[in-house]
């Protein structure tokens, strides 16, 4: 079992960047590959970008690459998500999720992930 705690989201500026992170209970966070999605209003959930439980690889959604970059520290049970050239269509409320899977591929999928954090909303004004 683990828990997930995100934070870091907010309000700004289209052009501007943000981080995000997310915090993970327990000790076996570093065998977790991780994701981050996003939801809009009346939308449904999108994979945003993740990472292996190694942190060795990683995949982007092609409306984040070259934007968004995902990290994570094992030694900090955290998963980081940093956003720059940010548009008003990022805006979202973004969650983190964990895999209990160590190995490739890296899912996409939001119902293939185990445990979700509550959410962290990101306002992009235009």
């Amino acid at each position: 079992q683990v828990q997930l705690v995100e934070s870091g989201g907010g309000l700004v500026q289209a052009g501007g960047s943000l981080s995000l992170s997310c915090a993970a209970s327990g000790r076996t966070f570093s065998n977790y590959n991780m994701g981050w999605f996003r939801q809009a209003p009346g939308e449904e959930r999108e994979f945003v970008a993740a990472i292996t439980s190694s942190g060795r690889s990683t995949r982007y959604a092609d409306s984040v690459k070259g934007r968004f970059t995902i990290s994570r520290d094992n030694a900090k049970n955290t998963v980081y998500l940093q956003m720059n050239s940010l548009k008003p269509e990022d805006t979202a409320v973004y969650y983190c999720a964990a895999d209990r899977r160590q190995y490739l591929p890296l899912y996409v999928t939001p119902g293939l992930y185990d445990y979700w954090g509550q959410g962290t909303q990101v306002t992009v004004s235009s």
